[in-house]
């Protein structure tokens, strides 16, 4: 019997933390001792640990979920003038915005007035979060127009669920299961039925760091870079995702659709992709913010 779970949306904890694991290990050593500095201590040095911060306060902080998606047309393309703002038509409020914002106050870092303007170490969470939303494969959308799908899976695990998520799909399992499998081969980014992985975090940033090094090394540079030497480049990375979200998550399906295997092993790729560019990118970005 098919039990229908709360619809839940974005990366979720595991693949926020993928994320920022992945580009603290990227760091400069003078993008590394700031983010030391500015982390709460009870974080032990762990961006990864507290990279859905931003999603545990959206109740407390009740301006920001706005900030957490774009509001695109049904055109497969992106604008800032004309998407990024919230319902109430207030221009930036999206999480392009929230980007460029975030960047400009860490920017003050080691400035004479910034603590009394920032709290840099939200400023810093938020940013790590932030970059995370924006490679999502759909997050270009806001969650609560999404449709709902049916994701149809022998096994309720936990990166089938990321997976499903990250293409903006609505959950419906009857089982509930703890073992995630990285359905990767090890130096591939494709897709195999053949290997799987515990759900260990480190395992799954190992497997994804070893295809940013060989896979996917020719594009790094390209992904590192940002446009008109810009500190962060969020409409180029939204641009994308509305062409994910096209190409991948949306393509083929229907209203009600009973998502297969084949839809998960065939997207799993694209969001082992942007998983590892979302990781690139915030480390770059903190690179430069902290020279």
């Amino acid at each position: 019997m098919l039990v229908t779970l709360p619809p839940v949306y974005g990366w979720g904890v595991e693949g926020h933390s993928i994320i920022c694991k992945i580009a603290q290990s990227r760091l400069s050593d003078t993008a590394a001792d700031a983010v030391k500095e500015l982390l709460p201590k009870w974080a032990e040095n762990d961006l990864g640990s507290v990279c859905s911060w931003a999603d545990q306060v959206r109740f407390r902080y009740q301006w920001s979920p706005p900030l957490h998606y774009i509001n695109t047309p049904e055109t497969c393309s992106y604008l800032y003038t004309r998407d990024c703002k919230d319902d109430d038509g207030v221009t930036g409020r999206c999480v392009a915005g929230a980007i460029n914002n975030y960047t400009s106050q860490l920017l003050t870092y080691n400035s004479a007035s910034n603590q009394s303007q920032y709290n840099l170490t939200e400023s810093l969470l938020f940013l790590s979060h932030f970059m995370g939303d924006v490679h999502q494969v759909y997050v270009l959308r806001n969650p609560q127009s999404i449709e709902n799908f049916k994701f149809h899976h022998d096994k309720t695990t936990l990166m089938s669920i990321i997976t499903a998520l990250a293409c903006g799909v609505c959950i419906r399992q009857g089982r509930q299961h703890h073992r995630c499998p990285l359905v990767h081969k090890k130096g591939s980014s494709s897709p195999s039925e053949e290997r799987f992985y515990d759900s260990n975090l480190d395992s799954m940033v190992a497997a994804i760091q070893q295809n940013i090094t060989s896979e996917w090394a020719d594009q790094v540079k390209r992904w590192e870079s940002c446009s008109l030497n810009k500190t962060a480049c969020p409409d180029i990375y939204a641009s994308e995702g509305i062409k994910a979200a096209c190409d991948w998550a949306y393509k083929g399906v229907n209203q009600d659709s009973v998502l297969e295997d084949d839809y998960f092993l065939s997207r799993l790729p694209i969001v082992d992709w942007r998983l590892a560019q979302g990781g690139v990118r915030l480390a770059a970005t903190l690179n430069r913010i902290f020279g």
